[in-house]
């Protein structure tokens, strides 16, 4: 019976916000503009970056790839939801369904992992300054992103090769804009322990640890500030702070938002609009906040328009 559910799956069916044509017609323009912001803002953020050599440090090292994984995290979902809104169909193939799972959960978690990196980054600078270059020296950052990768990548190919033993009934439909690994669990016709009990071990490694990463590192970075006497060299030292807790703030805040709606509440449509914050309109913010609030970008950012103008 478990080969037979196999073979005869060929699709699931992802059902969306609406089945409304009008609302569905407004849908499209605006995960559209969303996604060519991202895409447009993240972009920016990565040129500038790369052709400033002022920018040729650790933090602005993380920050190009935080940049290039939000890409690939919005690139993820939208433009299957886009093309299924367009061509008026929910489907979506089976390996697609858990390719597109993968990557999901995959370059979550980068960020995740990136976003503690860029915390011990900023505990670093401000704590121990005079070390900085040395602690931080390219070969840890590269170390850093390399060991982000390996470790998430692996995590994420366990569960979907969990997640490829379950059966599933023919047209199976998940109320979702995406593959979402939770919704594909309840669906699931067979034994989802093994999974639930992996889900949870691999929550403490890629939700928990990072999390505590975070809290620690700013904990010794507001201890260190307390101990600054000038009120002036403490806002400078927590204004390069500014930008990557905004960031922390709406990524974990919007990841905490689809975890108690999908906790709280039944409705899969309030559940859509929180993993749509999550995984669409956090990645599009983002340029916007490091780009407003440092002022080492808008420079970076200036200067690359003055050299991209002199070039026409």
């Amino acid at each position: 019976m478990e080969a037979e559910n196999h073979t005869e799956i060929s699709e699931f069916l992802l059902l969306g916000f609406s089945e409304d044509p009008e609302l569905q017609a407004l849908l499209f323009g605006l995960f559209l503009s969303m996604y060519l912001v991202t895409l447009l803002g993240n972009l920016l953020i990565i040129l500038a970056i790369s052709s400033d050599s002022h920018l040729h440090t650790p933090m602005y090292f993380f920050l190009c790839n935080l940049s290039f994984t939000d890409i690939c995290f919005s690139s993820t979902t939208v433009p299957k939801m886009l093309v299924n809104i367009q061509v008026q169909s929910k489907g979506i193939s089976y390996i697609g369904c858990f390719t597109q799972m993968y990557f999901m959960m995959m370059f979550s978690g980068l960020d995740n992992f990136l976003l503690t990196v860029m915390a011990y980054d900023r505990y670093v600078a401000i704590c121990h300054p005079l070390h900085y270059t040395v602690i931080m020296n390219p070969h840890l950052c590269v170390l850093f992103v390399l060991m982000s990768w390996f470790i998430i990548s692996w995590v994420a190919l366990v569960h979907t090769v969990l997640m490829l033993r379950l059966t599933f009934s023919p047209g199976t439909e998940i109320p979702h804009f995406f593959c979402d690994f939770a919704e594909l669990l309840k669906v699931a016709h067979s034994d989802t322990l093994i999974n639930y009990i992996f889900l949870y071990v691999a929550t403490s490694l890629v939700g928990v640890f990072p999390v505590t990463g975070i809290l620690f590192s700013y904990s010794r970075i507001v201890s260190s500030l307390m101990q600054m006497s000038s009120t002036a060299d403490k806002y400078k030292a927590f204004s390069t702070c500014g930008s990557h807790l905004s960031v922390v703030s709406l990524f974990c805040g919007t990841g905490l938002g689809v975890y108690l709606t999908s906790a709280v509440t039944r409705s899969s449509q309030s559940s859509s609009v929180a993993s749509a914050m999550y995984t669409v309109v956090t990645p599009m913010l983002n340029p916007f906040i490091y780009s407003l609030r440092n002022k080492d970008v808008k420079g970076a950012l200036g200067r690359l328009f003055s050299r991209a103008g002199s070039c026409l």
